[in-house]
């Protein structure tokens, strides 16, 4: 039992040692993201009901952080605040499915091609579920909004441009949301990856995957049925799919398996239902399905003709030894993670 757990933490920190380095890129330029756009951009461009606010919407929402259950808000508020039903769907897809920081995890424990095809696959997922949906009747009121703030003296008059910070302020703050509240959102699943990326390195053989589903078209399915219902962030997707792939899964499997999880699981089918209707949700989920296996396939074909081995770079990464800067990131990558899972005692009653 001892040799089974040390053996599963060991390949844990072998999959850490490898993306620590990249997990701290990405919340860094998550948080130089956070300092440089304004809060009010994606809202401001998404309120028509056609191609282009779509588009937009994808296009936003592909770099930015936000986790599977962290984008349910902020989409809910663009559809609330008037953004087109399209529009705020494609947001919902092109967030979890990618990131700055997911993307650099991909390069870390995948390869460059996968890295260059996760963020247009989700693209181009985003905007095909957007459209679609765009084509919908309304089934679903929409909330009211909040309305806007404005005193009585400003009533009927321009509102008041905002005042954004200075630059070092917003930089200060950008950091201290990427290493503080997204990296405790994110933190969890992440490690969570990771460990299930240590028990397949460990208990599953090296050539499960090739010879369980040999058959292209089952393993496609099976990613995708495996991948809709769980509940797993675009971070935290990553290792697990690296540590399938050493197990003989298709990189066009693997990328059903980080399309769909992301982007589907029950909390998100269900504030679907109730934000943007049932007839939204039955193209959203079709829309992802058709979308993940027609991708998948043509990943394959596309390795298949380049003549890449996706293995060949992934056990690179696995075999190479660790340098002392990584292992430094990976001591830092979890101190990061005490700091932001360390309870805070509140403030006390009546301060300000």
């Amino acid at each position: 039992m001892i040799s089974i757990l040390t053996g599963i933490l060991a390949e844990c920190w072998a999959v850490l040692l490898e993306s620590a380095p990249f997990v701290l890129f990405g919340f860094l330029a998550a948080g130089l993201l956070k300092a440089v756009i304004p809060g009010d951009l994606v809202a401001r461009h998404l309120g028509k009901n056609n191609a282009a606010s779509v588009v937009k919407a994808a296009l936003f929402g592909v770099p930015l952080p936000l986790c599977s259950c962290g984008v349910i808000p902020a989409a809910v508020e663009l559809r609330k605040q008037g953004a087109s039903k399209g529009s705020s769907a494609a947001f919902l897809v092109s967030v979890p499915e990618t990131g700055v920081d997911s993307v650099a995890i991909t390069y870390a424990l995948l390869d460059p091609l996968m890295t260059l095809l996760r963020p247009v696959a989700a693209l181009f997922t985003a905007i095909v579920t957007g459209l679609m949906i765009n084509r919908l009747p309304d089934d679903a009121p929409i909330p009211a909004a909040q309305p806007l703030a404005c005193k009585d003296a400003c009533c009927g008059q321009p509102a008041p441009k905002e005042v954004r910070a200075p630059l070092r302020q917003r930089l200060r703050n950008g950091l201290d949301y990427a290493f503080g509240e997204l990296l405790g959102d994110i933190g969890s699943w992440l490690m969570l990856g990771i460990a299930i990326a240590g028990v397949i390195a460990f208990a599953v053989p090296e050539d499960f995957f090739a010879r369980t589903f040999a058959n292209e078209l089952t393993s496609l399915l099976v990613m995708l049925v495996v991948g809709i219902p769980l509940y797993i962030c675009a971070s935290a997707s990553t290792p697990v799919a690296a540590a399938l792939v050493l197990k003989g899964l298709s990189p066009g499997a693997a990328l059903v398996f980080l399309l769909a999880g992301p982007a589907t699981n029950a909390a998100t089918i269900t504030v679907v239902y109730r934000f943007w209707g049932r007839g939204a949700t039955i193209v959203y989920l079709s829309a992802i399905a058709g979308c993940s296996l027609l991708l998948g396939w043509l990943t394959n074909r596309l390795y298949a003709f380049a003549g890449i081995d996706i293995l060949d770079w992934v056990k690179l990464g696995q075999e190479h030894a660790a340098a002392p800067w990584e292992t430094a990131a990976a001591v830092v990558l979890l101190l990061l993670l005490l700091r932001a899972w360390w309870p805070r005692p509140a403030p006390c009653a009546g301060s300000t």
